[in-house]
């Protein structure tokens, strides 16, 4: 009598986890300088370059495409409303249709520089209280897609997950890609903090450094009641505005790199 031998089968592999690093660059105007450019283009692998509605100007936006595209940073565009008194972080009431031709135009615009650098616009991200209106106001948000397919025909829409941004991104066929903040606080229903809020700031840079590699490697992260929540993210956004801000994406990305996490632009 004979015996088979059970085949052998090898141990299933495991792909790392993949995670874009996106940071805001570009916000100075004229004399005035806020982001270290030089310095995150060394750390992200996507640029998210104000487009002169909130923060930018003609020069500062050929700079910063130039040197995205010397260094393979892929270029996207901020697009906000048109606030550089506030920032763009003040809430604005624009209209569907005037939205959506200021989509355009701040594509458009920064479309010139990054082809002019031998590159192009490759996603749009919204900014500021823009950002967060679409998240939950469908006709803001439909305005914006609306203006991304004016200039852009199919360009990858980034926000955040589940807010109704991506959910008119998707109904319009073009790609949805989810980012998380490390830097920002959470509610337990997966929203940012309001910035008006105590606590909406993490300024701990220990405290940003494991969150990102909690949501890069577990897809989880701690909401400000101290609850653990799920998170859904391709891209992890540094914010560039903040003091040391260079420094602390750089231990960002070496922590995550420890990890064992990719790091790859998604577009």
């Amino acid at each position: 009598m004979t015996t088979t031998e059970p085949p052998i089968t090898e141990p299933p592999t495991t792909e790392p986890p993949t995670i874009d690093l996106n940071a805001d660059l570009g916000e100075g105007f004229g004399r005035w300088t806020l982001t270290d450019d030089e310095a995150l283009l060394s750390v992200v692998t996507s640029a998210n370059v104000a487009c002169g509605f909130h923060a930018g100007d003609p020069v500062t936006m050929r700079r910063v495409c130039e040197l995205a595209a010397e260094r393979g940073v892929r270029i996207g565009a901020q697009v906000s409303y048109r606030d550089l008194a506030g920032f763009g972080r003040r809430a604005m009431d624009v209209p569907t249709d005037e939205l959506a031709a200021e989509v355009a135009y701040q594509i458009g615009a920064l479309e010139v520089f990054a082809r002019a650098a031998g590159s192009r616009v490759a996603y749009v991200k919204p900014h500021g209280a823009l950002y967060n209106r679409t998240v939950d106001d469908v006709e803001q948000a439909a305005a914006v897609v609306a203006g991304v397919r004016m200039a852009g025909g199919d360009l990858p829409i980034l926000g955040l997950s589940g807010s109704e941004l991506l959910a008119e991104a998707e109904g319009a066929q073009l790609t949805c890609i989810t980012e998380a903040f490390a830097d920002r606080a959470y509610t337990v229903h997966g929203t940012l903090v309001s910035r008006r809020e105590p606590g909406a700031v993490i300024h701990d840079p220990d405290a940003v450094v494991a969150r990102s590699v909690a949501i890069a490697t577990e897809g989880r992260v701690t909401a400000l009641s101290g609850e653990e929540i799920p998170v859904e993210a391709r891209s992890l956004c540094l914010h560039g505005d903040t003091p040391g801000a260079a420094q602390l994406a750089g231990r960002v990305r070496a922590e995550l790199l420890r990890a064992g996490v990719k790091l790859e632009a998604f577009a």
